[in-house]
This record gives structure tokens, sequence and C-alpha cells, in this order.
């Protein structure tokens, strides 16, 4: 699996957060399947904006990229991306992408101009079959200055000349460095082959990139081939393509700073990696809240299992939780092998943790019931017997929050949504992140809590109520319980 990578001159966005996480899922579940996957995920270190911004900066390209590059495996980290296979960087492969340049040219498929080397898209008639597009669609890319001595506008710069002042490499054109297409066709061939099965990267690359490289990789390697092309979709902010320009462009440090990296992994898995992900506060509140729920969930799981772990319980896991088990397996099976439907496979993990609430709940109603039985003694005990054959058994509930457990941590895992640390600690974690987003410390929010207990106190229900309903628009809900006033993160109430 080959995933086009980052141009390392300045901190990585959203966007990009989107198509790693998209190839990440999908590396981890070919790995679940049994499949030893080669990943290759490159990183463009050379490159006209690197060395424009190295510039401005009074650094070195390599400095600059170097420094980039090492921020966005940070990033990566956060999101729990697994490291790719291979991290190859393009300045390592210069002698790959001269010889597969040559290769073109000596089948034809290049011509040289000035130092500069072109591809001819006239000499091969497969172009534009990745895209679907027509030669007359064809507009100079983004990176792609039009040059009035191409044989054909649409043709492309597999090796550009050196100017005053860039990093330049020596070759049998002269002293230039590499187009932007050719790197990745060098660096996949020489990871995984000629032939592979998957190529990834972000819709956008369509074309010109993936377009060209499958031009270059064919022209030079007629065999060429891959198995299968994925691209995923675009993040927007409020149904508009996020841009620079615009001021609606966010990177990965700005949305970390305010949500849990979780959540913003388990924001970016609810949409299908193919469609437009639309970035907004409020879906970033809601991925908050639902992955807070499945952390809980599971941490009150693990207190309740925590005293009974050692008992070598034998009952057999109940029936009804058995067949929710086996259901949630089945579906995730089926909608992960789909074209990674994890929209589906999110929404699914609801019937665990429903039947994991509902037998935390009753367990803990047994145990009361229980209680207050034995403290009757015997004149009781022959109907507790009765009541007990028609009833789950506290060892029931047991098996059976063991085992929901289990298949909703082993799934979570295959996703990258379980946390390195402890539950305990990234529930810490996003109650800090849920005051940082509503201007609050732990103390101030302490001492609102105190004056409404005060209000209560005195009856003073509408005070105690508007402090409950504003910290409510801040995102934070006050639960009241016999120990006390206790709080936790929740969606924004308008």
């Amino acid at each position: 699996m080959y995933v086009c990578g980052v141009t390392p001159y300045d901190f990585s966005h959203i966007g990009h957060a989107r198509a790693y996480v998209a190839f990440d899922v999908l590396y981890r579940y070919l790995k679940f399947l049994g499949y030893e996957v080669e990943y290759v995920r490159n990183f463009t270190d050379i490159d006209d904006k690197i060395i424009k911004r190295a510039n401005e900066r009074g650094e070195t390209v390599t400095s600059l990229s170097s420094r980039f590059i090492n921020e966005f495996l940070l990033d990566m980290t956060e999101l729990q991306c697994l490291p790719p296979t291979h991290e190859p960087r393009v300045t390592d492969h210069i002698e790959h992408i001269i010889e597969l340049i040559t290769k073109i040219m000596e089948n034809g498929k290049a011509y040289a101009m000035e130092g500069d080397v072109y591809f001819s898209v006239d000499s091969f008639p497969e172009y534009l079959s990745l895209s679907g597009r027509k030669l007359d669609q064809n507009q100079a890319g983004a990176r792609v200055a039009f040059d009035t001595r191409k044989r054909n506008p649409a043709d492309f710069a597999l090796w550009k000349a050196a100017k005053e002042g860039e990093p330049f490499w020596d070759s049998p054109w002269g002293r230039g460095r590499p187009g932007w297409h050719i790197e990745c066709s060098a660096m996949s061939a020489h990871y995984l082959g000629h032939v592979f099965d998957i190529h990834g990267g972000g819709k956008d690359l369509i074309f010109p990139h993936h377009e060209n490289e499958l031009a270059q990789s064919r022209a030079a390697y007629p065999d060429s081939e891959v198995k299968c092309w994925m691209h995923n979709g675009f993040v927007n902010k409020d149904d508009k393509k996020m841009a620079k320009s615009d001021n609606n462009f966010f990177t990965i440090r700005d949305i970390i700073a305010l949500y849990h990296p979780m959540a913003l992994r388990f924001f970016l898995m609810r949409t299908h990696y193919r469609s437009d992900v639309n970035h907004s506060d409020k879906a970033l509140e809601i991925a908050s809240d639902r992955v807070y729920y499945i952390y809980q969930t599971l941490y009150d799981c693990e207190e309740v299992l925590a005293v009974y772990r050692e008992e070598g319980i034998s009952v057999p896991v109940p029936a009804e939780e058995q067949k929710v088990i086996g259901e949630h397996h089945k579906n995730f099976l089926k909608d992960m092998s789909d074209d990674l439907k994890t929209t589906d496979v999110l929404d699914g993990f609801m019937n665990l943790l429903k039947a994991i609430n509902s037998n935390l709940t009753d367990l803990k109603k047994l145990q009361q019931k229980l209680e207050q039985q034995n403290k009757k003694k015997q004149q009781q005990k022959k109907q507790q017997q009765k009541q007990q054959q028609s009833q789950k058994q506290p060892a029931d509930h047991i098996q059976a929050l063991i085992a929901l457990e289990a298949e909703l941590k082993h799934k979570l895992s295959i996703l990258g949504l379980m946390p390195p640390c402890s539950l305990a600690e990234v529930l810490k974690q996003l109650k800090e992140k849920s005051l940082t987003r509503a201007g609050l410390t732990e103390e101030e929010l302490q001492e609102l809590i105190e004056q409404r207990n005060v209000a209560r106190k005195n009856k003073q229900f509408e005070v105690s109520d508007g402090i409950r309903r504003k910290l409510a628009t801040k995102g934070i809900a006050l639960m009241d319980e016999p120990t006390g006033t206790v709080w936790r993160p929740c969606e924004l109430e308008s």
C-alpha cells in the first residue's frame, strides 16, 4: 500500500488528518484480517513551497522540512496512526528518480530541453484513463507554471533545471531537481515493485498527481499496475471547502488544543472516507461527547469487574449477551469489509454500550436486593431460592460484562480508538479539554457548583437552575448524586 504523504513546510492541517486516519483504519483492518501489509507513506521534502518558506525564514530546505516532518509525526502519534513500514524522503531517492526518467526517455515518452525534462502526453494514448478527463480540460496544476517551450501544454515536468539559490543534484540533463509527480512513481516502484495492491491519497490528487504517476510508471514499465486506487474526501468548514485564503483553515494542533485527539479521530471516522467531512464545532462537540460516553462506560465496567476478575467464575456467558456479541462481530466484519463503512461501525457500538450499562444497572440492583434479603436471613430463604431460579444471578451479569467489555475493547483497538493511557486518565484529559472550551478552570467550576449548592439549600431554585443552565451552554453537565454534585462534559445546550 502506497499513500502520498505531506509536503513538510508548515504544520499539518485537518485535511491531512482526514487522509492519514482513513488509511490508518484500512492498514489496521487489513492487519486484523491477517494480511502482511507493507505500507509506504512518503515525504515530499523538496518542493517550491519548501524552498520559498526556507528562504523567507533564512534557513536551509533540509532544516525546515526535517522540522515539520518531526511535527507531522508527533501529530500522527497523537491521532494514533500506526507508523508505516517505510517513510521515504524524496531527497534520499534522487538516484532512483533519475533512473526512472532515463527509462522513460529511452522509451520515447519524454524529451529534454535546456536542462528540463518533460513527459510527452501525446506519446502516451492511455493518458487521462484514471481521471476520465479530456485533454482539452487540462490546465496547469497548482504546482505547474505554463511553459511555451513544451510540445503540448499538458506535458509535465519530470526534471527541473536548477535555478539560482535552489538545491540541486547532478543529472544527465544538468543540475536540477525532480518534478513533483515522478517522485512517487520512483519510490513506490523501489519499495513495492511495479505491480502493487493499493495506492491512496486525497481525491484532489486524482488529477494531476495520480494521473501523471500512472502515465510515468507505465511509460517506463508497461506492466506497471496499481490494483486498487483509493481516494478520500475533503474537509469542509460549515459546508465550504477549507482554504487559507478564506481564513477557515485549521491545523491538527488547532483542533487538539480544544478537543481530545481521540475525539478528532472519531469525528473523522464518522463520515465515510470517500465523502467530504463537514467540520463544525457542533460536530466535534458531538464526537467528544460520544468518546466520553464510550470511555466512561468502559471505566464503570472495569471498576465493577476489578473485584471479580480473579474469582474464576465458571458460568457461561448468558445467551442474550452471546447473541448481542455475535451480531456485533458479524456486522463489524460486514461493514468494514464493504469499503470501510466506519459510520455504521461506530453506530453499531451503541448496542454493546447499552448492553454493558444495562448489566451494570441490573447487577447493582440485584446486589442491593440480595443484601436486603440476607439481612432478613432464613425466614425468606425459600422465597429467595425461588426468585433466583427465574432471574440472572450476579455471576451471570459478571460473565456478560467481561464478554461485552472484551468485544468492545477489541473492536475499538482495531479502529485505533482505544486510548494509549488508562481510562481514568483519558476521562480526565477529556474533562480538561471541555474546561478549556468552556473558558473555566477546575477551581472556578467548583466555585459555581458550591454557589448552586448554597442556592438549593436556601430554596433559591431559580438561581440554582440558572447556574446549571449556564454551564450546560458551555458544555458542562451537573449531576446530583448521594455523595454530592459531580460534573461531566456534554454537548452544548443552546
